[in-house]
């Protein structure tokens, strides 16, 4: 749906939509002035539906971007060619529903139940005036997949796909944690950079289908069709790094060394150093005194890092896939060609640390440094990166809303589907 096609759609304000709600109740009791909601190519973008029984209600080829339909009842509803992005759609009901070339990107599915449930390709033509059909394409999408059904970037932990008619979808970096997909037809699927921790595939048809860069912890493939499956570089266990343990090392005078080396400016003491460490399995990781340590290449993924202290730690080549890291203080760290995919960087602190100069004459600003790193769909809402980094970085479906980007340098960042519109961004160097 381009910017002039969607600019088209007939708007709905939220009484009329309340309305159709009340005449669709009355059709299910076949009540007198009961009608089946017909939301046929209509603008009800931000509105809200949420808790309302609609199932066999049709909203082909409509806009429902961040529209609220979570806790909803939408069995068997129509949402072939639908713009559903950045919608609520938390604990949802929508078995059996249309999600033909449904455009899903960004979404939150958690919880909701999407049994048997088609998300083949799907496209709507228009017409020209000369009566000659062309095929509508959607806003902000490749065309090499403008009619298949995109959940990239959507969260759809512990969500029910069982079954699941799912030809060629697109569900790269989307957070499938505990997803079930038994049973489900995945022919030629991307799942490329998903996290499918626990998910279960047993029974699913695979073939020709793209997990490469997934996060595969506990997944479940029993009895599952992967003939031409793209299967390299997957974050499994054998991708994951050692333990601690494994490493032969104990924390306790990993930590006692360094703090050491903290308070004696280095003279006493070891820098702690956990590079290539998995450190996914450490409880209250968080609570730690991690300033100043090096972790290089070091397995974060999935990790409580709320309020973390990290500031100037080396952290280069780690991933903090799914973290979060709400309130984390990574001031003046170097987090080069990091993976931040999905993570809760929201009131994170990634700006520069301000030092006095040895002769008393100024300060001295030392910035934080992200350049390579990518976060993609990550969540950067009221995060200070002031002054920081962010050469190269992919910020594709990044929430960018009261983010302190002053002055910080963003050359060759990518900037895909990402609305820089409520951040600060005055002196930053955009290309």
């Amino acid at each position: 749906m381009n910017s002039s096609q969607s600019n088209s759609l007939k708007k709905l304000s939220q009484r009329e939509l309340d309305e159709a709600v009340a005449k669709h109740k009355k059709f299910s009791l076949s009540q007198n002035g009961g009608q089946r909601a017909i939301l046929k190519f209509v603008d009800i973008s931000g509105l809200s539906l949420r808790g309302v029984d609609l199932s066999q209600s049709d909203f082909t080829g409509s806009n429902l971007t961040n529209t609220d339909l979570s806790d909803g009842i939408f069995i068997s509803c129509c949402f072939f060619a639908c713009d559903l992005r950045d919608a609520n759609l938390e604990n949802a009901n929508f078995k059996r529903a249309d999600f033909r070339g449904a455009y899903v990107a960004g979404a939150n599915l958690s919880g909701a139940d999407l049994d048997s449930a088609d998300l083949r390709e799907g496209k709507i033509m228009n017409q020209d005036s000369d009566g000659s059909l062309n095929n509508r394409v959607r806003r902000g999408v490749d065309s090499n997949n403008s009619f298949n059904a995109i959940f990239t970037g959507a969260k759809l932990s512990e969500t029910n796909l069982s079954g699941v008619k799912a030809v060629s979808a697109d569900f790269s970096d989307a957070d499938m944690t505990g997803v079930s997909l038994h049973e489900a037809n995945l022919t030629g699927v991307t799942f490329e950079g998903a996290n499918l921790t626990n998910a279960d595939l047993s029974g699913s048809d695979l073939t020709n289908a793209n997990l490469q860069d997934t996060v595969m912890r506990g997944t479940v493939l029993k009895s599952v069709e992967m003939r031409g499956a793209k299967m390299d570089s997957m974050s499994g266990e054998e991708k994951a790094g050692e333990t601690l343990e494994q490493r032969g090392e104990d924390l306790e005078k990993l930590l006692k060394d360094h703090k050491n080396w903290v308070g004696s400016a280095g003279k006493k003491g070891t820098q702690m150093n956990l590079s290539g460490i998995d450190l996914r399995d450490i409880e209250n990781l968080r609570l730690y005194p991690l300033t100043a340590i090096k972790a290089i290449g070091a397995n974060f993924v999935e990790q409580d890092l709320r309020k973390v202290s990290l500031q100037s730690a080396t952290l280069d080549e780690s991933s903090f896939r799914d973290c979060k890291m709400m309130g984390a203080d990574l001031r003046g760290s170097s987090i080069q060609n990091a993976i931040f995919n999905r993570a809760d960087l929201s009131q994170a602190k990634l700006s520069g640390l301000k030092f006095d100069s040895p002769d008393g004459a100024g300060v001295r600003i030392q910035r934080a440094n992200l350049s390579g790193s990518k976060f993609r769909y990550a969540d950067l809402r009221d995060c200070n990166l002031r002054d920081s980094i962010l050469m190269g970085c992919d910020f594709t479906g990044a929430k960018f809303k009261g983010c302190d980007l002053r002055k910080a340098d963003l050359t060759g960042a990518i900037l895909d589907k990402t609305d820089l519109s409520d951040a600060h961004t005055e002196g930053a160097i955009l290309d």
